[in-house]
């Protein structure tokens, strides 16, 4: 007899925790995901903020599937002139301060932050790297160091030395950048600690202390970037603008790709002495450097980050009044909504799933749960959705 896919899956594919009671998809459209049985759950997660556009949007379709046909892998990375990793770069540029105009591609989130930290310390020449305690930058050995959670880490020590862990939001705390310091990074909203907002002020003192010390200030957007907060970059909240940023997720509008973004004079430093100061194979790969450009064409064409901001409102007046839910912290499309116990949570999500709604917990907030939603979702979509998730939120609270 032969095996079932979601056998198969527990046979075959080595997981990064346990699956539960995983959902197998056949396909997917707008906010909609589909089981091979036929049920549909809206999709509040989106991938983790990779799928801003929603699942199947045309646009980005059609340029894989030209791209596709013209070629895919050439050679490795920055060897051959590549057009639409010419263009990508060039429309990025083009919305980007005059500081941020070299764009390294690289495969992922983690793998931008890994370039940005070799940048900060090749370009600086010191060593002290300054992180925010419950940060999130990545799992690879440079991200992990970074990170903000110990009980992420522990297991993997001795990691990069080194590395200072300050307050996110706590002023005081910024007088451990020092001259010794190559570079601070930080999520301009922390996503994983529940959607945390700093002040504009704070952003502000620590801008200014980086500058003042002579250390790179690194902005890691992997989630929060393109479109999610209600700009096309959550820097432009706060009136900053880092040394260094990273981008991935939402980047190949659900093609993997990510990258570092910095100043001709501070990314040039990994081009010589010595030369392949980063390397990557895939990188800036042609069909998901296509499927950007698209993405990126129809965020500014439909101002999608614009809109993504009264959508996110509309939730918050659609769900704040209910006694399960003790606050939410809105930026854009992304909420954290925070319930008493960590307990309800879990429970809630059960009951989510039961009821045909895909919804998140933070790795690092056990008492709130995510809602971000592809920016494309409707008002009507809005409505729907909230009033699936004040019905669970009633069973939760029986």
């Amino acid at each position: 007899m032969s095996l079932s896919t979601r056998e198969l899956f527990l046979r075959y594919m080595a997981l990064p925790a346990d699956p539960g009671d995983a959902l197998e998809i056949s396909h997917a459209e707008g906010i909609w995901l589909y089981t091979p049985d036929g049920k549909k759950y809206i999709d509040l997660v989106s991938g983790v903020s990779v799928s801003n556009l929603g699942h199947g949007h045309p646009g980005v379709i059609k340029a894989v599937q030209k791209q596709a046909a013209k070629y895919m892998h050439l050679m490795v990375y920055g060897k051959y002139i590549q057009t639409p990793q010419v263009e990508l770069a060039r429309l990025l540029a083009e919305h980007l301060p005059e500081n941020l105009q070299q764009v390294f591609f690289v495969n992922s989130g983690s793998e931008a932050v890994e370039g940005a930290l070799k940048l900060t310390k090749r370009f600086t020449g010191r060593t002290g790297l300054v992180a925010f305690k419950d940060s999130y930058h990545g799992s690879t050995q440079g991200a992990l160091s970074v990170l903000g959670n110990e009980e992420m880490k522990y297991a993997y020590r001795p990691l990069l030395p080194d590395i200072t862990h300050i307050r996110f939001g706590n002023y005081k705390d910024l007088q451990w950048i020092t001259e010794k310091t190559a570079g601070v990074i930080v999520e301009p909203v922390q996503a994983e600690a529940g959607i945390i907002i700093p002040e504009k002020e704070f952003m502000q003192a620590l801008r200014k202390r980086c500058t003042e010390t002579g250390a790179l200030l690194i902005f890691d957007e992997v989630q929060m970037g393109f479109g999610r907060t209600g700009k096309l970059f959550a820097f432009e909240h706060f009136e900053v603008v880092p040394d260094i940023l990273c981008l991935a997720k939402a980047m190949g509008a659900g093609m993997p790709i990510g990258a570092f973004i910095s100043s001709k004079e501070i990314m040039n430093t990994l081009t010589h002495h010595p030369a392949l100061g980063h390397i990557t194979t895939f990188g800036g790969h042609p069909v998901s450097a296509a499927a950007a450009i698209a993405g990126l064409e129809v965020l500014l064409d439909e101002k999608l980050p614009e809109k993504a901001d009264e959508k996110g409102k509309l939730f918050v007046k659609l769900l704040s009044g209910h006694p399960m839910v003790k606050e939410i912290r809105q930026t854009g499309l992304m909420l954290g909504v925070e319930m008493e116990k960590p307990e309800q949570v879990t429970k809630l999500l059960k009951i989510f799933l039961e009821e045909g709604i895909v919804v998140d917990r933070f790795l690092f907030n056990d008492k709130s749960f995510r809602i971000a939603p592809p920016l494309t979702i409707t008002e009507e979509e809005i409505h729907l959705a909230a009033k699936k998730i004040l019905a669970c939120l009633d069973k939760v609270s029986l």
